[in-house]
């Protein structure tokens, strides 16, 4: 028997979303241009992009962004549970949090959903089925797919969450077999696929008012179906990631074409025999030198600065498009300008992340309900804190309080300081310090 796993970035390509609509008679809170998007991502981000090609390779640009978020999100990150199991409950199920919240960041929504114990699955957009949001664009509704391949036969499972702020939460499971990997096909008894057969069809836990998992979304506006779907992290830069690979690409071609070589007459290699001669250097031509020098020597000159302050150009819009502070994928020598575009960058970057932190807050404020949920510690009386520094502020604050101190103390130059936060060179630096007074006798 072979396996189908979660198909991440291909599931929403098995069947369509009416074949769903018509299964459960629901209606899925998400738009065929909405999964086109997350696609589109989802291939973005694992480097496969639809500009690519031999001569345009991926610079993982949107890696490099969710990356950055991921890490500063949770390098500042403190969350605790008072209750000692629930603690370790919490700590073996966010183990693998920094690189699974990159993937949400990267199709603008993730489910970190509990399977009992301390064991969870972290589901990305790109593998579940919205179905219903709440006024905060909290998940209430959703259907989580499975799907099996035995012999010749596709076989899908629904599992299809319903929370009722009044009725509880009800599970309800439907198993489908199709000939074709791109249909639901007709339904079946569970107990037809041996690892479902022990599931209930339905079940309801009227105690449960809260979602058995947690749902993060990204906390960027959709401008793709207005719905409460995440967008992707790099969402509005997706023509600038295009761009800058494109420009790369460029730099790439610049140095392979301005490569040196030795253009040579074809006869004279044909005739030495015995000549040991480096093909990439020398290149054999099939033309009358005349009384030309029998070797002619090709360097062109290579444009390489031109290029790559294109390239910078593009990468510097990228950061201010998504949100992250100059620096971070640009060269950091040639960032900011003024000691106002400091601030005004690290400031775009700490709101950028302060509201992703508060999302991601949300989301394990549910994770911890549910896995006290499936561990019977609902009623334990614990409680969840989670708090978050801000050193994308503070870092800025204490350098240049430092820097003050070494000027004081003549380690560092007046011009050193004033070009690191005037964004000046040193020699303008020099010339803008102000002059001692004279002092009249």
């Amino acid at each position: 028997m072979q396996f189908l796993n979660y198909l991440k970035g291909v599931w929403q390509r098995l069947f369509p979303l009416k074949d769903i609509k018509q299964a459960l008679g629901i209606k899925p809170a998400i738009t065929d241009d909405m999964l086109s998007s997350i696609e589109l991502w989802q291939k973005c981000f694992s480097g496969n992009a639809p500009w690519l090609n031999d001569d345009v390779i991926s610079l993982r640009l949107e890696q490099a962004i969710t990356r950055e978020f991921a890490n500063i999100t949770l390098n500042e990150m403190t969350a605790s549970v008072s209750n000692d199991k629930l603690q370790k409950i919490f700590e073996t199920a966010t183990e693998d949090l920094n690189s699974e919240l990159q993937s949400g960041l990267a199709t603008g929504a993730m489910v970190i959903k509990p399977l009992g114990g301390d064991k969870v699955q972290y589901i990305s957009a790109n593998a579940f089925v919205p179905i219903e949001f709440d006024a905060r664009h909290r998940l209430v509704k959703v259907i989580f797919p499975e799907f099996r391949k035995i012999g010749d036969n596709y076989y899908t499972r629904l599992e299809y969450h319903n929370l009722d702020t009044k009725k509880g939460l009800t599970i309800t499971n439907t198993a489908y077999v199709s000939a074709s990997e791109g249909q639901l096909g007709r339904e079946i008894p569970l107990a037809a696929v041996d690892e479902w057969a022990s599931l209930p069809a339905s079940v309801t836990y009227p105690t449960m008012l809260r979602p058995a998992f947690g749902y993060f979304r990204t906390p960027i506006k959709n401008t793709i179906d207005g719905s409460s779907c995440g967008m992707s992290a790099f969402a509005n830069a997706i023509a600038l990631i295009e761009k800058t690979d494109t420009q790369f690409g460029r730099l790439d071609w610049e140095f392979e074409s301005g490569e040196r070589a030795i253009h040579i007459d074809a006869a004279a290699l044909k005739n030495n025999s015995t000549a040991k001669l480096n093909k990439r250097l020398y290149r054999a031509v099939d033309v009358d030198l005349g009384n030309e020098e029998l070797f002619k020597d090709f360097s062109p000159a290579i444009r390489q600065g031109d290029i790559t302050d294109g390239l910078n150009t593009y990468l510097r819009r990228l950061e201010f498009s998504v949100g992250l502070a100059y620096g971070d994928l640009s060269n950091p020598e040639t960032v900011a300008k003024t000691a106002t575009e400091i601030k005004s960058a690290k400031d775009r970057k700490y709101n950028t992340v302060s509201a992703i932190q508060k999302q991601l807050k949300y989301c394990l404020d549910d994770l911890v309900y549910a896995l006290a949920f499936y561990n019977s510690l609902t009623t334990s009386g614990y409680t969840f804190v989670c708090d978050f520094k801000d050193s994308i502020l503070t870092d800025e604050q204490t350098e240049r309080t430092q820097d003050i101190q070494d000027l004081s103390l003549g380690i560092m130059k007046p011009e050193e300081y004033r070009a690191k936060w005037y964004g000046e060179d040193e020699k303008t630096a020099k010339k803008n310090l102000p002059q001692a007074s004279e002092v009249v006798d």
